[in-house]
């Protein structure tokens, strides 16, 4: 059965342990764990996020920042569950734009390379096809050549190869959320370098 947080007993076994938990006591931070993991997975996380792996990482992240900011925590009467729940919540926001600015780096990184997809040229086209393709593919290992590796891994994963997010953050050993980030970096710095690429061939062919 999980406590009332406003209860006057609560509060003075909670003070007690956030005491603890700033001199790095870490059967304190378990308890508070244990205490507060539950609610605010169930009551804040999930209704935001509807994914369970999306908001095990952002519970995560959660403590993760409590726990270094907490000398900004001031008591004053009230829970640390309250204070925990804001930054939950706004890890979960973060996660959500995180999300959305990450499918719109892909659909312009998708929109760049369509003409590798596989299609079904018409005879008259398909040399020249062939040739265009042939140089994309090029300028496509340049530039992940040149980019951070673990950026090149990234995007390889998510697009190249059309692994699931999930399967992405398993083989680079990070979780979900971290992926998501890592993959948005990966896309900009793609495209900053692309435009790099492609403007060195152009100029390399009007020599």
């Amino acid at each position: 059965m999980e406590p009332d947080f406003t209860s006057e007993a609560w509060i003075a076994t909670e003070r007690a342990l956030v005491a603890r938990m700033r001199e790095g006591d870490q059967r304190a931070i378990t308890e508070i764990y244990r205490a507060f993991a539950p609610r605010l997975f169930a009551r804040v996380l999930m209704p935001k996020l509807g994914n369970r792996q999306a908001a095990e990482d952002a519970l995560s992240e959660t403590f993760r920042v409590g726990i270094e900011k907490l000398d900004q925590f001031d008591h004053k009467g009230v829970s640390l569950y309250f204070w925990l729940s804001r930054i939950a919540a706004n890890k979960a926001t973060d996660m959500h734009r995180v999300k959305a600015r990450t499918r719109r780096a892909l659909t312009s990184f998708e929109q760049m390379l369509a003409p590798l997809r596989p299609s079904a040229p018409r005879p008259e086209k398909q040399l020249v096809e062939k040739e265009r393709d042939a140089l994309l593919k090029e300028h496509v290992q340049e530039t992940l050549a040149a980019i951070n590796p673990r950026y090149a891994r990234a995007i390889t994963l998510r697009f190249l190869e059309d692994r699931s997010r999930e399967a992405c953050a398993a083989a680079m050993e990070v979780k979900l959320g971290t992926f998501d980030v890592l993959l948005l970096r990966a896309l900009r710095a793609f495209r900053k370098r692309w435009d790099g690429v492609v403007g060195e061939a152009t100029m390399r062919g009007l020599a």
